[in-house]
């Protein structure tokens, strides 16, 4: 059995869905096919998800929100007509939000989550309902019913072990699973969703539940490539790369692929295949447990802009017993997660993600610091960006981090920080984010440029 994810290019509209049959019919094994909800057909289109959440913002202000409702109506009628189905699903789809609208609104967050997985919930059934209207045997599963249970985290659930035991008994439908990703259910029977990229979690869990011989992640790239092709001119394909490999340079910015996705079909040994909807012959990228290490140690560079430094400095800080562990308690009760904490002597530094802070919350974070550890200083920096250098062969490589730092100097930028992971797979520096897009160029001008394609 192989499970297939199709992302929102590739379900946009009735076109891009008409492919997305195509690639179902021409390999039978593809039994179980999980789908985002529509999203750009073109450059300044708006994603379903994105009418979905002004509906939710309008609804919650009491506002009268039948524009909003019609709008997100109007863009599945339009693929509705476009693959020749008639009023029936698009009537399903419309009671379906009429009802989501109804549901309680004492919890935005929650009320926005259940308007927001609709994008997915629907296109599944539209595109089910397209897939038996052609002569395929196909039907669309309701994650609750199926028994996708999920941890109580809104935003970021996690699918309990039970779950994946649940699922398994997909294999004996018979029939093409058409599944709505992005969501699951807790005990309780409350709706939850998953962290960004939320779809690709699902078709992972679904991989690893059936034991798929293969987990297909249809986007809109013939494969990854070892940079961002919008920074670097014609960057080097990758043509085979290990889940660490990717899990790293998805963690780092890498937007064909989010970093959670991974573990399910990791822990599982689901090999992993990132592929074109609109190039369906191109082999793509195969993700695997191991693979065979060329000449270039460097198999990707990522960049990452929008992240801050805390700065503490006191003196003796190295013979003060758990000083660290009481300023991470301190972002910890402020609910800041941490990045990097590259130190001193008497020097200490935790890297943040810039969204996680406020003005308020900066200031409280400073008082703490001053009152609780008594530092001698502590100060907030903004604007950086982590430029990271990933690759299994790396750690048998002597002078990479020397080449590194001069590709970096010879552009005139300064190195805030450098942290290379216990692994050894990744290597990451801290810059200035103006700095970010000629970093990369040079990185990969002096990694790349003697190697047109990875292996």
């Amino acid at each position: 059995m192989i499970v297939c994810k199709f992302g929102g290019t590739s379900v946009a509209s009735a076109e891009q869905i008409k492919k997305v049959a195509a690639i179902v019919k021409d390999e039978p094994k593809r039994k179980a096919v999980v789908v985002s909800a529509p999203g750009k057909r073109f450059g300044d289109d708006i994603k379903v998800t994105d009418l979905l959440i002004a509906l939710a913002h309008a609804s919650l202000r009491n506002q009268d929100a039948e524009n909003e409702l019609k709008a997100v109506v109007d863009r599945y009628e339009d693929i509705a007509q476009g693959l020749g189905l008639d009023d029936t699903i698009v009537n399903v789809i419309e009671q379906d939000l009429r009802g989501r609208l109804q549901e309680n609104r004492d919890n935005p967050p929650l009320f926005m989550d259940q308007l927001k997985a609709s994008g997915e919930d629907n296109n599944a059934k539209l595109i089910a309902a397209y897939f038996t209207s052609i002569g395929l045997d196909a039907e669309y599963v309701n994650p609750k019913e199926a028994g996708l249970v999920v941890s109580d985290e809104p935003g970021r659930a996690r699918a309990l072990p039970e779950a994946y035991e649940n699922l398994s008994k997909l294999r004996e439908n018979g029939k093409i699973v058409v599944f709505p990703g992005f969501f699951g259910y807790t005990k309780e029977g409350v709706m939850m969703t998953f962290a960004r990229g939320g779809s690709d979690i699902t078709g992972s869990i679904l991989a690893a539940s059936l034991k798929a011989e293969l987990y297909e992640n249809f986007t809109d790239v013939d494969s990854v490539f070892a940079a961002n092709p919008n920074v670097v001119d014609n960057p080097a394909e990758i043509k085979r790369m290990t889940y660490r490999e990717m899990r790293e340079l998805s963690y780092a910015g890498f937007s064909v692929f989010h970093d959670e996705a991974l573990m399910p079909a990791f822990q599982h040994s689901v090999p992993v295949c990132i592929k074109n909807t609109n190039n369906p012959s191109a082999p793509g990228t195969m993700i695997v447990a191991e693979r065979e290490y060329t000449k270039s140690p460097v198999i990707g560079i990522a960049a990452d802009a929008g992240f801050s430094a805390l700065y503490v400095s006191k003196y003796l800080m190295n013979r003060e017993l758990g000083f660290g562990r009481r300023l991470l308690q301190i972002l910890e009760e402020e609910e800041v997660s941490y990045e990097h904490i590259p130190s001193g002597i008497d020097d200490l530094s935790v890297i943040v993600r810039s969204h996680q802070l406020t003005a308020e919350k900066e200031e409280r974070i400073l008082e703490r610091c001053r009152e609780e550890l008594h530092v001698d200083n502590a100060h907030i920096e903004h604007g950086f960006a982590m430029i990271v250098l990933v690759g299994e062969g790396m750690h048998n490589t002597l002078g990479l981090s020397a080449r590194a730092t001069a590709a970096i100097s010879r552009v005139g930028a300064n190195i805030e920080m450098i942290n290379q992971g216990s692994s050894e797979v990744s290597l990451v520096f801290g810059i200035q984010e103006k700095d970010t897009d000629n970093v990369l160029r040079e990185l990969y001008e002096e990694f790349f440029s003697k190697s047109a394609v990875l292996q």
